[in-house]
């Protein structure tokens, strides 16, 4: 039985996120059958206006098999005979997360983990995908979800749907006062518990993202300059690959990565060695949805907890660039500290503090409304 608001959801995706049109390709990616309600609504929508919807459903222990056994051959042809011939004839992609269990991958050997990073998942979703398609990607409500974001079911599916059917529009324009700020801005400096950090933004572009391209949605990004970011940052828990971490601490220098702590050190060492880039940082973004407060285990969430900052390891977008490449891109979030402009206190823990910037408080995002 498909959900009612997974309708609303699919039209928020169909008109909002991809703008289909008749006679467009869209290719719908599921990974676990649980979201399978969306994406009959997905493929309802999208033949009332004409559009050719595309199915790929992936089971998630069969992935997982595929990672473990899968090496640079094997990916290099998946992506060769059937993924970038595939995606080149899509016009939109969406990708829904529903596998009940995040960390079914979590114990796939580095190796093959670079393996499908460098010979599949770089030229089919970062070469071809991302830059040639209106591409959305998102998760979708499960118990296991639930568990990760410790709260009850049904709770946690309210709230899923409330911070993914956001007014995207009130937003963009909340957003934009911060935006005008940025763009004249030189330094960035954030402080808080186990965090004292700096950074440089002179002339970089920001993007205001408002449901287009993640959902839920809610950030705006940029990317420092590429050796100006100095000192030292304390992230909260986060899953990558599969693998969870409790903290992440790191020491920078002149923009790369010279001394690092966390809950599992060995993994956090692999990844910062994957590459001259994954020790340098690709990203950098405020995160402002005002139903998201807590993390969950759960990047595209957690990245856009309002009165958070997320300063990425690895590659930079495309969107707006610094230069650092790299197989890496680990969107690491920073949650309530200090945020200050060229001096300036313009974010208090959590909360703005400049009248212009006074919107994107909860509270007062919904007020009036």
């Amino acid at each position: 039985m498909t959900d009612p608001r997974d309708y609303k959801l699919a039209e928020t995706i169909i008109t909002h996120s991809t703008r289909l049109e008749k006679g467009e390709r869209i290719l719908i990616n599921l990974i676990g059958f649980n979201g399978i309600g969306l994406v009959r609504a997905l493929v309802t929508l999208a033949r009332e206006i004409g559009a050719h919807p595309y199915l790929d459903i992936v089971d998630p222990e069969t992935q997982r098999i595929l990672l473990e056994t899968g090496d640079a051959g094997f990916w290099k042809d998946q992506a060769e005979s059937d993924g970038v011939p595939l995606m080149k004839q899509m016009d939109a992609f969406v990708g829904i997360r529903a596998s009940e269990n995040i960390y079914e991958s979590s114990k796939v050997p580095e190796k093959a983990n670079r393996a499908f990073q460098q010979h599949y998942l770089q030229p089919v979703h970062f070469d071809e995908r991302v830059k040639n398609t209106k591409w959305c990607v998102l998760r979708y409500p499960s118990p296991a979800f639930a568990m990760n974001a410790r709260m009850p079911t049904s709770a946690f599916t309210d709230f899923y749907y409330n911070a993914c059917l956001l007014d995207y529009a009130r937003l963009r324009d909340a957003m934009l006062p911060l935006e005008e700020r940025l763009r004249k801005a030189s330094e960035v400096r954030l402080k808080g518990e186990g965090t004292d950090i700096r950074l440089h933004v002179d002339g970089q572009d920001w993007v205001n993202c408002h449901g287009t391209r993640n959902i839920p949605d809610g950030e705006l990004f940029s990317s420092p300059l590429r050796d100006s970011v100095n000192g030292r940052i304390r992230y909260a828990p986060s899953v990558y690959l599969g693998k969870p971490f409790d903290f992440v601490e790191l020491t920078v220098k002149d923009g790369v990565v010279t001394d690092f702590d966390a809950s599992d050190r060995e993994a956090l060492q692999s990844i910062l060695d994957t590459d001259e880039g994954s020790r340098r940082f690709g990203e950098f973004s405020f995160g402002t949805n005002p139903v998201i407060g807590q993390p969950m285990y759960d990047i595209l969430f957690d990245e856009k907890i309002y009165g958070s900052n997320h300063l990425t390891l690895g590659q930079d977008y495309d969107e707006a660039p610094n230069g650092n490449k790299s197989q890496v891109h680990w969107d690491l979030v920073c949650i309530g500290a200090d945020v200050y402009l060229d001096g300036e206190l313009i974010r208090k823990g959590r909360h703005f503090v400049p009248d212009d910037l006074q919107i994107l408080n909860p509270d007062n995002f919904f007020k009036g409304r």
